[in-house]
């Protein structure tokens, strides 16, 4: 027999119908949603030569949403598919054997006025020395033979205090140094010559000026670079591993697919790349504002540094040289890039020597090697984990509680 429903239960019955009909609905937006998205930015085959601005911005901030991490799982998912084919990554081995720079300098008593006589003296000295003037020569030694190996895979943290030139010693390894100075021993680059190819189409080094225009957005700087630098090898190693997966009949990740083919493709005025690096260093919320100068508002000190960083690092270049990268940049900030970097070389096999005046104990730590110089030579060049103890055998014992990077800078003057 048929149980008679009250009028109070139909109601509810059907207010728990229409909460599931909500519910229903609700799902089939969220699906369709990520349909569209995923059927725009890989999924499915997308000419990713196309791509404009709003569908890059979206695909970076679902491939990176914590930086950290999410840029430390994209490169691991990158170099294992790479593995997986059996494709090797180029790698950059520097070496420097009896290197030594010198420079020939006027010697100046203060800041002499521009008198007739001074004047007189300056343009006679440059043709002839006068009679009992003393010699306005110098000769400098910035760099006294020094030896050494930068292997690919590790971050080297170059240490000293000023004028015992870092500055010339990144320049010089880097092929940046400038013509007027003397420079003799021998730079190779996996047993080549710095004079049988051109040094910065292989490596980068970042200065520590922030020399831009400043009419350009940040975007625009980093899409410049881009296209001057180039994609390198990008291209042939894409071309090779596409080929293998296909011989192997290996289905990609859609994502990392997208993201590898994206920054393989030349010619481009605007690039994936240019996102990725605007989100890994900070600077995805001043993206669109100006460089500035003195009479423009623009970007802030520190986003001037990250810039200047990023300039080199959206290229292909697998050797960075970086001069005093952490100055005008907070401790943390300083970190998160650094961590970065140590991902880069550590997944991608990058050889990085880094400049810094005074890193904080949590970012020292994330180094692999430490080379400490002093009067224009290298007094220590080696693992991080045995910088102590070397420095403890000669009779310097780190105190406790004083960072370790002090202690070197203090054991190095």
């Amino acid at each position: 027999m048929a149980q008679l429903i009250g009028t109070d239960e139909i109601e509810a019955v059907r207010i728990e119908l229409a909460e599931i009909g909500r519910s229903l609905r609700s799902s089939f937006r969220q699906s369709a949603s990520f349909f569209r998205s995923n059927s725009a930015l890989g999924k499915k085959v997308v000419d990713v030569t196309k791509l404009g601005g709003p569908e890059k911005h979206m695909f970076i901030e679902r491939l990176i949403r914590h930086i950290e991490h999410d840029n430390l799982k994209l490169l691991h998912k990158m170099r294992r598919r790479i593995d997986k084919v059996g494709v090797k990554l180029p790698t950059i081995e520097v070496r420097y054997a009896n290197l030594r720079v010198e420079a020939e300098c006027q010697v100046v008593d203060g800041k002499p006025l521009p008198t007739l006589w001074n004047t007189l003296k300056s343009i006679l000295s440059t043709v002839t020395r006068l009679p009992g003037l003393p010699s306005q020569d110098a000769h400098i030694h910035i760099i006294k033979d020094v030896s050494g190996v930068i292997r690919p895979g590790r971050i080297t943290l170059l240490l000293g205090p000023p004028g015992c030139g870092k500055t010339t010693l990144l320049k010089a390894l880097s092929g940046n140094l400038d013509k007027a100075l003397k420079v003799t021993g021998e730079i190779s680059y996996n047993g080549y010559k710095l004079e049988e190819f051109v040094a910065q189409k292989t490596s980068a080094y970042i200065s520590q000026h922030d020399v831009h225009i400043p009419e350009m957005t940040v975007r625009e700087t980093l899409d410049f670079s881009a296209h001057c630098q180039g994609i390198g090898s990008r291209a042939e190693i894409m071309a090779e591993v596409s080929r293998r997966e296909k011989e192997s009949k290996i289905v990609p990740d859609p994502d990392v697919d997208t993201y590898m083919k994206a920054i393989s493709v030349e010619g481009q005025k605007t690039t994936l790349q240019t996102d990725y690096i605007l989100k890994i260093l900070g600077l995805d919320i001043c993206a669109d504002t100006i460089f500035g100068d003195a009479m423009r508002r623009g970007i802030s000190g520190g986003q001037k540094k990250r810039l200047t960083t990023g300039e080199m690092l959206v290229g292909p270049t697998k050797a960075f040289f970086m001069d005093e990268i952490s100055n005008g940049l907070d401790s943390s900030t300083t970190y998160q890039i650094i961590s970065c970097l140590q991902q880069l070389a550590h997944i991608t096999d990058a050889t990085i020597l880094v400049s810094l005046l005074q890193p904080a104990p949590e970012t020292f730590d994330l180094f692999d090697d430490i080379m400490l110089m002093g009067e224009g030579k290298i007094v220590y060049h080696g693992p991080r984990s045995d910088v102590l103890e070397f420095f403890s055998s000669c009779g310097f014992k780190c105190p406790e509680r004083k960072g370790v990077a002090d202690f070197l800078q203090e054991a190095s003057t």
